[in-house]
């Protein structure tokens, strides 16, 4: 298994970092389309779609980003696209998780296809947006979840106690998530103390937050950061448990599927958007 991983994220660096670098958008967003209609198959087979169904799903999203991407979105997207997607998430996230994993396939099949296109379309779309804006602001953004994840790993099984919600995600603690919030403020002052430094890739998210918002709204930001970070990862946790899947596919060997990798970002990338629009 270890072996599968470490061959797997090998592969897909290889594919990704050339995509990153180039100057031109059109790589990573070829490459990301691909996996974002991959995922759409993966949440249409999660919500009883069946093979054929899925397939749709997919490719659904990936017309749905590809029409946007035609339409100039993929470069200058309006704010209030990032800033509804951003009230969404902590709406429909904050009553989805409160019902829980037993009240997820009693709402109608349409409303959990409809809702899954959306939030990976808008991904998809804020995450071509953030590419554009330059490798440091895409990677800190992407650095955010990364560093919270990893945090919250440590910290919840060294501190944790209190269950953050057990009827999901068994294993996530509410000292968890404190420390992944504590993670991602310490790569935050790392990160714009090495800009200063070398600052080659360009601004990052927490530069650019910073200065157009002020420091107070920077550190309210970091914390939200966090916090949608880890309703991602619950939502898509949810709708597993509720189908009785561990993984929400095998098309990443010893990963899981593309949505395993992806769901914390999936309301973290508007969000970012929506917090440094001008």
């Amino acid at each position: 298994m270890l072996l599968q991983r470490v061959i797997t994220a090998l592969v897909l660096l290889a594919l990704l970092l050339p995509a990153l670098l180039a100057d031109s958008l059109l790589p990573f967003a070829a490459l990301t389309l691909l996996m974002i209609g991959a995922a759409g198959w993966e949440w249409g087979r999660l919500n009883s779609m069946g093979n054929t169904g899925a397939v749709v799903m997919g490719a659904a999203v990936a017309l749905t980003c590809g029409a946007a991407w035609w339409a100039g979105w993929g470069l200058a997207a309006p704010a209030a696209v990032w800033w509804i997607a951003l009230i969404g998430w902590v709406i429909g996230g904050g009553l989805a998780l409160r019902a829980g994993p037993k009240a997820w396939p009693q709402l109608p099949q349409v409303a959990r296809l409809v809702l899954g296109w959306l939030m990976l379309s808008v991904a998809w779309l804020a995450l071509a947006a953030a590419k554009q804006r330059g490798l440091g602001f895409i990677l800190s953004a992407m650095c955010i979840v990364w560093a919270a994840d990893i945090a919250a790993y440590f910290g919840g099984r060294t501190f944790g106690r209190r269950k953050l919600a057990p009827s999901i995600s068994p294993g996530k603690s509410w000292e968890g998530v404190w420390s992944g919030m504590v993670g991602v403020g310490l790569l935050a002052w790392g990160w714009m103390a090495a800009e200063k430094v070398w600052p080659v890739a360009g601004p990052s998210v927490f530069s650019t937050l910073l200065t157009q918002r002020g420091l107070v709204l920077f550190a309210l930001g970091l914390v939200a950061l966090c916090g949608l970070s880890v309703v991602g990862d619950l939502v898509e946790s949810m709708a597993k448990r509720a189908a009785g899947a561990k993984d929400s596919s095998r098309l990443l060997p010893g990963h899981g599927g593309v949505l395993d990798r992806i769901d914390a970002l999936l309301p973290v990338l508007p969000a970012v958007m929506a917090l440094t629009a001008v």
